[in-house]
Formats: structure tokens, C-alpha cells, sequence
């Protein structure tokens, strides 16, 4: 009788170490090791389900070229989020602030007559200094920063329709008055032969993508402040008890995401061609799902910023997928929606890892 309660004993045991080392377990460790597979993982279904979904017209160039067009903005206002959210934070205001943004750049240069450069530098100032209001309200009067950056996008909103009277500024007149506002949509041309794989606006957004993602790669992986803003987000009392200080660290980051969305809002006026206080509507949540979906954890201190371009990479097949195969528009919030839902609960599969 005691030889077959060990038997049964050691088959139990043997069973639970099977099931901690077994393939889900495995998958589970690499992904933990490895986060950047999850959103690579998540875009390649992707790809492969709407170009069969759209017999293959996803991966036309005319396809592609509308991807990374809707792409570009999505992607540099997710890396400015992907930095707060590693803070354990985020930021519901990004979308209405990169509109406030060349809202202002366009006023300045068009309406006002001021030199497009100094219109530029006028909409990024203006955008760092709402990112730092966001940063001082977390740090110094320790509010949320839901609730900080929820009052900010309805104050800035609020603005932007009371200032322009929900009127656009034309494409004639910027070309007019103030080209520069749209040189991501400049044309590409080598010697007398248009660049049309990618064509106008897409190619000068994709090298600003490419080139804000590289910096901020080195950055955070590279660098002290990239190291502190993971350990503030990690554990912020032990980022303090180790030396990091925190308020600054959190300031800074909140300071150089308002940068990053006055880039954003210099691009978005070559994106569009003109000036619309009524444009991109849904940036905040798309901003938001490109992050989480890219792997970065909602909890903070753990993604990388590799993984949010392959985020919003994703949002951009699913936005030009479901539109190729006809479906309503209204799908593609529902689409974003389920993947963020999606995401946090394979994050939260994630970090309970055994040990």
C-alpha cells in the first residue's frame, strides 16, 4: 500500500514538473525572455489573414503605401505613449495635443505671416509645454496621470474648436504662404524619375519613423535615463532608494513625449495636405493599442520600442485590411478594440510566469 501511494506520489509530481516545462510553459518563458515576438508574432497572422481575406490586395503597393501612410502618425505618437506608459503611466491627451499642435503651426505660418520655421518650433514648444504641465501635475500634486491627461485632452480639445471655429486651413494656401509646414509630403523624385513604390507623403514620414524609433532604441537601451525610466516604472521606491530620481525622471519623460507629438503634428499637416481641427479622432486609442499590442506592459517598466512599431504596424494592416475587404469602418474600432483587450490579457499570461 506505501509503494503505491509513493508511486502515485512521484506520478503527480511528475506530472506538475511536465506541466512546468511543457510546450505552453515554454512558449510562456520565451515570450517572457523575448517580448518583442509577441507583436511580430501578432502582425505576420495578421498579414497572412487579410491577404487571404483580400485575395492577395493587401500586399499590392498601392496597399502597402496606404499602410505605412496610416501608419507614420500612429506610430510616432505611440512611441511619446510607449514612454509614458513604461512610467507606469498614460497619456489620453496625445491625439488632441498634435492637434493643437499644427493647429498652431498653421495659424502662425498661413494666418500670421510667421516664417515657417519659427512656426515649427512655436507648435513643438507649445506641445512640450502641455507635456510638462501633464509631468507636474503627476510629480508635484500627485494626481493620476488618467485623470490629468483625460482633463487635458477635453481642455485641449475644447480649444482647438473655440480657437479655429472648426475651420480648416486650405492645402492652396499653406503651399502658398508656408510650404515647409508640409514637407513630409514633399515628392521624392531621383533625377527625373518620381520615387512611386512609396510616393508622396509616405516616404518622408517612413524615414522620420524609422530614424525617431533608432534614437529612442539606442535611448532607452543605450543610456542611463532609458535605464531609470524602466526602474521607475518597474519599482518606483526601489528607482529611489537606488539613487534614480523619480519626479525628474518622470517630468523629463513627459516633457520629451510632448516633443515627440510636436514631430507628429509637423508630419500629420504633410499627411493630410491641409489643416483640419476635426482630423485624427481616433489617434489616442490607436496610439494606445499600437503600444500594447507592441508588448509594452500596462503596469510599466517592461516593452521596448521595437515592439511598438510592429504594434502599430498591426493597427495599420488591420485598418487597411478590413477597408479592402469592405467592411464598415466602424469595424476597425471594434477590430482595435478587441486587440487591446487581446494584448493586456496575454501580458497578464505573461508576468505570471513560473518559476
Amino acid at each position: 500500500m506505501a509503494d503505491t501511494a509513493e508511486a502515485r506520489a512521484e506520478e503527480s509530481i511528475a506530472e506538475i514538473e511536465h506541466g512546468r516545462h511543457g510546450p505552453l510553459a515554454q512558449l510562456q518563458h520565451l515570450l517572457h525572455n523575448v517580448p518583442t515576438l509577441v507583436p511580430i508574432i501578432i502582425l505576420t497572422l495578421s498579414v497572412i489573414a487579410f491577404a487571404i481575406a483580400t485575395d492577395g490586395r493587401l500586399l499590392s503597393g498601392l496597399a502597402i503605401k496606404i499602410t505605412l501612410e496610416q501608419t507614420a502618425i500612429v506610430a510616432i505618437l505611440a512611441c511619446a505613449q510607449t514612454l509614458i506608459i513604461l512610467t507606469a503611466g498614460i497619456d489620453l491627451s496625445v491625439g488632441a495635443v498634435m492637434v493643437l499642435g499644427y493647429v498652431c503651426m498653421g495659424h502662425l505660418g498661413v494666418t500670421y505671416g510667421v516664417p515657417a520655421p519659427l512656426a515649427v518650433l512655436a507648435g513643438m514648444l507649445l506641445t512640450m509645454t502641455l507635456g510638462a504641465v501633464n509631468g507636474l501635475l503627476v510629480t508635484r500634486v500627485r494626481l493620476p496621470p488618467f485623470i490629468v491627461t483625460l482633463g487635458m485632452w477635453q481642455i485641449v480639445l475644447a480649444t482647438v474648436y473655440l480657437y479655429t471655429g472648426s475651420q480648416s486651413i486650405r492645402s492652396q494656401d499653406i503651399d502658398a504662404d508656408a510650404p515647409l509646414l508640409k514637407v513630409f509630403g514633399a515628392r521624392v523624385e531621383v533625377g527625373d524619375w518620381p520615387i512611386r513604390i512609396m510616393g508622396a507623403p509616405t516616404i518622408w514620414a517612413v524615414i522620420l519613423v524609422v530614424a525617431l524609433f533608432a534614437t529612442f532604441w539606442y535611448v532607452l537601451n543605450r543610456t542611463a535615463w532609458g535605464r531609470h525610466v524602466y526602474a521607475v516604472g518597474d519599482d518606483r521606491e526601489a528607482a529611489e532608494l537606488a539613487g534614480v530620481r523619480a519626479d525628474q525622471v518622470l517630468l523629463s519623460v513627459y516633457v520629451v513625449a510632448g516633443a515627440i507629438v510636436g514631430l507628429a503634428a509637423w508630419a500629420a499637416i504633410g499627411r493630410v495636405g491641409s489643416i483640419s481641427p476635426s482630423s485624427f479622432a481616433e489617434a489616442n486609442l490607436d496610439s494606445i493599442a499600437a503600444v500594447v499590442i507592441g508588448g509594452t506592459s500596462l503596469f510599466g517598466g517592461r516593452g521596448t520600442i521595437l515592439g511598438t512599431l510592429f504594434g502599430a504596424l498591426t493597427v495599420g494592416v488591420f485598418a487597411t485590411g478590413l477597408k479592402l475587404a469592405g467592411a464598415n469602418p466602424q469595424w476597425v474600432l471594434f477590430a482595435s478594440g478587441c486587440l487591446i483587450i487581446l494584448a493586456v490579457a496575454l501580458d497578464q499570461w505573461i508576468r505570471r510566469i513560473s518559476v
